[in-house]
Order: structure tokens, then C-alpha cells, then sequence
């Protein structure tokens, strides 16, 4: 039997999910991917551009939290879900970031994602 809910772990897995959907919301950017049957499936990222250990920790374990409490209800069925940390998500109140994370789970249901970001390095077209 299936787990509710499978960590990400592989660096591949995160990559693919960059080219999926891309919802972004003031604390942090939602990315949801198809996985080809494996179930819901979630993993977070909070990179060195947010603070030092402690503050990415903490980031972390409030996306967690989050993350248990709406995904195997809210979530998209056979996706890769990857939360990206923003820089004001550690300070924002945490039913706030509930809020948004449904909100960013809803539209990602009805396929309404923010537009693609331009890949690094290339110029944008004028």
C-alpha cells in the first residue's frame, strides 16, 4: 500500500518540477509537476539567499507543517509538489501561509499558473 504522501529526494525530481505549473505567492512559490502515477509526492527548498541555518530550518519545518496538514486533501493526485521559500515566508503569520497555500493549490487544480519565468543567461526579447 501507497504512503499518503513520498518526500522528494532526488535532484532530478526538483528539476522536472521547475518546468511544470508555477504558482507564486508572497512566502513562497509552489511548483507542481505530473509524476507519471507515483502519488503525491513533496519536497521543499529554501535556499542561502533566505538567512543562515536557523532561519532556513525554521522555514522548512513551517512548510512541513503546512505541507502534512493540506496536501493529502488539497493536493494534486499523482504529482510532485515543491515548495520554493521566499524571502518573507519566515516572518509571515502561519495562518496566512495556510491561506496562500491553498489559494496556490487551488489554481494549481484548475491549471492557472503565473507564466513561465525567461530561462537564465538569454536576454529578453524586445
Amino acid at each position: 500500500m501507497q504512503p499518503d504522501l513520498a518526500v522528494l529526494t532526488r535532484r532530478a525530481d526538483f528539476l522536472a518540477a521547475n518546468k511544470g505549473l508555477r504558482v507564486a505567492r508572497p512566502g513562497f512559490v509552489l511548483l507542481a509537476r505530473p509524476n507519471g502515477g507515483l502519488g503525491k509526492r513533496f519536497g521543499i527548498t529554501v535556499t542561502k539567499k533566505i538567512g543562515n541555518a536557523v532561519v532556513r530550518n525554521r522555514m522548512k519545518r513551517r512548510f512541513r507543517a503546512l505541507i502534512r496538514e493540506m496536501l493529502p486533501a488539497q493536493g494534486l493526485p499523482d504529482h510532485d509538489h515543491v515548495l520554493i521559500g521566499r524571502d518573507g515566508g519566515v516572518e509571515r503569520d502561519f495562518a496566512l501561509l495556510r491561506d496562500e497555500l491553498g489559494a496556490a493549490l487551488a489554481r494549481a487544480t484548475a491549471g492557472k499558473g503565473d507564466p513561465p519565468r525567461r530561462p537564465r543567461g538569454k536576454p529578453a526579447k524586445r
